[in-house]
């Protein structure tokens, strides 16, 4: 708990620190990463240059000091947050490193307004999150019998399938035959690949596409295309370091360096009514679900709510289309953006879960997981709140910088 000398100073500087947040932030990764380049093997290097990382951060340190007193709101996010951590293998002497940075960035950001009371305030509140955080992450390192800070375990690709135009499906398992680990239907899997070019190496999460109890992992991955800047306006992206090596370069019998099994983004236990709603390469997470439903509880009510912009972009169609056929509880409605009258009930056009479809009514009882690009969720988050769906039952996956949350 925040000490009552420190309250109400960070009470009166958050909304300073919130205006500034950004260029915090952003002077923070300059300073920490001059000063430990070895942390750079840690951090999207695309997320960097766009300043996504520098939002998120921002956003995390400022919603715990806004909230901490509010452990509904808050922990949910803590939890995330350790989640993707633990998928990275931070450790808890690199919070010492981010938070003497921080601390230091805050104060060379807003100069002489920063007095030691406000500096020892927002001291006091990095460590408290860190605190919580350092707690959780050992949890989930215990769990996963994962020895922290030790070297990332290698895994060989049996298997690579084209899944879709874009996508491509790689199936990992243990060179010695061991079976791997089971997860949880919904979670991700980091790889680290090298870049030789850069010096350094990359880590990007995948969610597992397949279900578990198979002893292998398989992962689904959408080549990241760039895109060229436009006169006048900022530039273009790049395409996507990893996954254009992936499909590029990785043939089966290569190795790939891996990291533990993570994610809060859970298929929850029971028999309640499940909805999947996904776009694009959001898809892959709720491959897992229903594959783990259609083995372990065929009986189980559930309704599958797909959008892509064709056909030839639908990873892993017929694995989805010939499993949903199976259940009789299923629902599945497809929305194609392109070449809809190929798609026999296919609906013309982006999602609009409060349009015409043959999914019928949203049941209040069920469980609602989306995975998509972040415009996406929002838009199908608003429009079942609006259709009386509990906020506590809608659940999300965001990969990358987390800007979506359910914090005000």
């Amino acid at each position: 708990m925040l000490s009552t000398t420190a309250r109400p100073w960070i009470e009166a500087t958050l909304p300073v620190v919130l205006e500034h947040g950004e260029a915090i932030t952003r002077h923070f990764y300059q300073r920490m990463l001059g000063q430990h380049p070895e942390l750079k093997n840690l951090f999207n290097l695309s997320n960097q240059s766009q300043g996504d990382q520098a939002q998120a951060l921002a956003r995390a340190v400022y919603a715990y000091a806004a909230h901490m007193d509010q452990a509904q709101l808050i922990a949910p996010v803590l939890e995330r947050i350790a989640h993707k951590h633990v998928s990275l293998g931070i450790t808890p002497a690199q919070y010492t490193i981010v938070g003497r940075h921080l601390l230091a960035s805050i104060g060379e950001v807003l100069g002489a307004a920063i007095t030691a009371d406000i500096a020892s305030a927002w001291d006091e509140v990095y460590w408290l999150m860190a605190s919580e955080l350092i707690a959780r992450e050992a949890r989930l390192y215990q769990e996963r019998h994962w020895a922290v800070g030790g070297a990332w375990p290698e895994l060989e690709v049996c298997d690579l399938q084209a899944s879709s135009e874009d996508t491509l499906s790689l199936t990992l398992r243990a060179p010695d035959g061991r079976p791997l680990p089971d997860f949880i239907p919904g979670q991700y899997l980091s790889v680290a690949l090298p870049l030789p070019e850069l010096g350094l190496s990359q880590i990007r999460q995948y969610s597992l596409s397949n279900r578990p109890g198979e002893g292998v992992w398989r992962i689904t991955v959408k080549r990241v295309r760039g895109e060229a800047s436009k006169e006048g306006e900022p530039a273009g992206r790049p395409d996507g370091l990893v996954s254009t090596r992936l499909h590029e370069q990785i043939r089966v019998g290569d190795c790939l360096r891996v990291g533990p099994t993570a994610g809060d983004f859970q298929l929850r236990p029971g028999l309640q009514p499940v909805v999947m709603i996904s776009a694009g390469v959001g898809i892959t997470p709720m491959v897992s679900m229903l594959q783990h439903i259609a083995h372990s509880q065929p009986e189980r009510p559930l309704c599958f709510a797909y959008a892509t912009t064709s056909p030839a972009h639908y990873p892993l169609r017929e694995e989805v289309e010939s499993t949903l056929a199976r259940l009789t509880h299923a629902r599945y409605q497809l929305w194609l953006e392109q070449g809809s009258q190929s798609r026999p009930g296919a609906v013309p056009g982006r999602m609009a879960l409060d349009g015409p479809h043959d999914l019928g009514a949203w049941p209040a009882d069920a469980d609602y997981y989306l995975c998509g690009p972040l415009a996406f969720m929002q838009a199908q988050r608003r429009t079942l709140l609006s259709q009386g769906i509990e906020r506590s039952r809608i659940h999300y996956e965001v990969f990358g910088p987390d800007l979506f949350g359910d914090l005000p």
